[in-house]
């Protein structure tokens, strides 16, 4: 017997065949581990010292793995570890293939490999190779002869074609990114510091010595490469003169140099496409376009683009929530369809979290701590959290510039000195924004050094570790480190918040950040009090009806229909 179908019920089954395809689709498309994982920054330096020196070390690390995993992340990424004389705290790479003295041996770094592997927990390595140190031993050829194989390592300028034309350089005394050396009458080019010579990436030789570096990690089982300063490693080599004034915008003139986007390629030929590993460079260039190059996955180049104009807004004497807002709905529309963003509000270029983007002081550092973590844990990218910040550590006040360890910051303040500035400023500036804010050592118990060593720290330990510190706050269900493993939570359980559709609410209001992420018909909230006073918001979504899934506050009501007034600093996440 013969079934007749009519042509209405034909095209109903195709189009509930296509519908169905797209919502496989939908659900499916281009999911990766590194844009659901939550990534950890740890400044090993800074984080648990096992023996006693003063210095946190692997072993360090070793010993708190748990409460690593804990914490529900699922990348760490390590400050660099490599061989280094610490001239900038590591950044200056004299051995690519060892270990620092300071933070232990090849074995320790393979049992935290192991360990961390262990606990479900991938590993991301710092790749410094914009500059080494002065003292790698390319370096120390190069500069032997004009003549040695590995001169052209480096970027060098003869003196007797007369003096190379200014190149500004961030750490210098003097910001002057060509330093003479008289013994083959020539200067040397450091984007850094004079002691950070700048590599020469047009040299084929170079970029594959870098490249089976990067294969020694990754066959040891490293996950993944962070490349700093990288979009600095191009240059023009002739380097011709730039206008005049060109260091107050830099970046113009050194980000995404010739050939950068040849070498990330060449990059990913060699080494990341024989490895499951994440890949993210330092900066994304100056322009959406530059940095849509480096990520779009037709390329072939890198994983996820890591921009600087979220956390570059904060200043001293505030800064606009508005221009927030409107900063990081830019970013995310410029990667809606394609590429893939990373969310940070601070890292170990950085001060503080809470200092600079929320209230430090005692009545609403708690609030705006737990606030600025779910900004982080609710937008769309991968988001990167720096050590400390779970605790709602604070900037470490420091008054005098010997508390200073920062040698950018000690640099520029005997430059000061120099030209007859104004060190006051300069000292009020440092409390606010120096990157050693960022590096005190971790808050751990309300013993001596606040249990990070049981010698003199390589920093001052923050003063208020007695009242800030992980021992207390294991114990407090309401603390900035529950809340935090809260989000975590919160973030894994719902795929909305890491590939669902971004959609900025209240766009006007100077006080709220509100938004909505949507994923497969599932539709999140969050509403977010900047301030330190009740704030009131108007949405589109009535809420009377929806799900608290969050909030930073322990009495928390649903609310009732399309205005909410928020409570100082205060952050709602509702399920539609």
């Amino acid at each position: 017997m013969k079934t007749r179908i009519s042509l209405a019920a034909l095209i109903t089954m195709m189009l509930l065949v296509t519908f169905s395809c797209q919502q496989e689709k939908k659900s499916t498309i281009d999911k990766k581990w590194w844009k659901e994982a939550i990534v950890y920054q740890i400044y090993p330096r800074s984080f648990s010292d096992s023996d006693g020196d003063g210095i946190g070390d692997l072993k360090g690390i070793i010993s708190k793995l748990d409460y690593i995993k804990s914490l529900g992340v699922d990348v760490v990424w390590l400050n660099p570890i490599y061989s280094s004389p610490n001239d900038d705290n590591g950044y200056d790479i004299s051995d690519y293939r060892a270990i620092m003295k300071d933070f232990g041996t090849m074995e320790d770094f393979d049992a935290l490999l192991k360990g961390m592997h262990e606990r479900g927990i991938k590993v991301v390595m710092d790749v410094v190779v914009n500059h080494s140190s002065d003292e790698h031993e390319w370096f120390k050829q190069s500069r032997s002869s004009r003549t040695n194989p590995y001169r052209d390592y480096y970027h060098w300028w003869n003196a007797d074609k007369g003096k190379p034309n200014f190149r500004y350089s961030l750490f210098d005394i003097n910001h002057d990114a060509w330093k003479y050396d008289s013994l083959t009458d020539a200067y040397y080019l450091h984007y850094f510091s004079r002691k950070q010579p700048d590599l020469n990436w047009e040299n084929p030789k170079l970029r594959q010595e870098v490249y089976a570096m990067m294969k020694f990690w990754a066959d040891k089982g490293v996950d993944g490469f962070r490349l700093d300063a990288f979009q600095f490693a191009a240059k023009d080599t002739t380097f011709p003169k730039f206008p005049d004034g060109f260091e107050k915008d830099f970046m113009k003139y050194y980000a995404v140099g010739p050939h950068l986007h040849d070498y990330l390629q060449e990059m990913n030929k060699e080494v990341f496409s024989k490895y499951d590993v994440m890949s993210v460079a330092e900066g994304a260039g100056n322009s959406f376009e530059d940095a849509h190059n480096m990520v779009d996955a037709d390329r072939s180049e890198l994983n996820m683009a890591y921009a600087f104009d979220g956390v570059d807004i904060a200043k001293p004497q505030g800064y606009s929530v508005n221009h927030f807002k409107e900063v990081f709905s830019r970013w995310d529309s410029a990667f809606a369809d394609k590429g893939w963003l990373s969310i940070f509000l601070a890292n170990h270029d950085q001060a503080r979290m809470v200092s600079r983007f929320g209230n430090d002081q005692p009545a609403f550092r708690d609030l705006s701590s737990k606030m600025l973590s779910t900004f982080i844990m609710t937008m769309r990218g991968t988001p990167y959290y720096y050590f400390g910040d779970e605790l709602g550590m604070t900037n470490a006040g420091f008054e005098k510039i010997e508390d200073y360890r920062d040698m950018p910051s000690l640099n520029e303040y005997r430059h000061q000195k120099d030209i007859g500035g104004d060190i006051p400023k300069l000292l009020e500036q440092l409390k606010f924004s120096c990157r050693d804010n960022g590096r005190t050592p971790f808050q751990w118990d309300t013993t001596m050094n606040a249990g990070f060593s049981t010698g003199k720290p390589w920093i001052q330990v923050n003063r208020n570790y007695r009242t800030i510190n992980q021992a207390q706050q294991e114990k407090d269900p309401n603390s900035c480190l529950n809340y935090f493993r809260k989000l975590t939570a919160l973030r894994k359980s719902h795929p909305e918040l890491v590939y669902g559709k971004y959609a900025l609410l209240d766009k006007a209001n100077d006080k709220v950040y509100a938004y909505t992420r949507e994923f497969d018909g599932q539709t999140v909230v969050v509403l977010l009090n900047f301030s330190f006073t009740e704030a009131e918001t108007t949405i589109p979504n009535d809420l009377k009806n929806a799900t608290l899934l969050l909030s930073n506050y322990g009495n928390t009501a649903i609310p009732q229909g399309k205005t909410v007034t928020l409570r100082p600093y205060e952050a709602m996440v509702l399920k539609l």
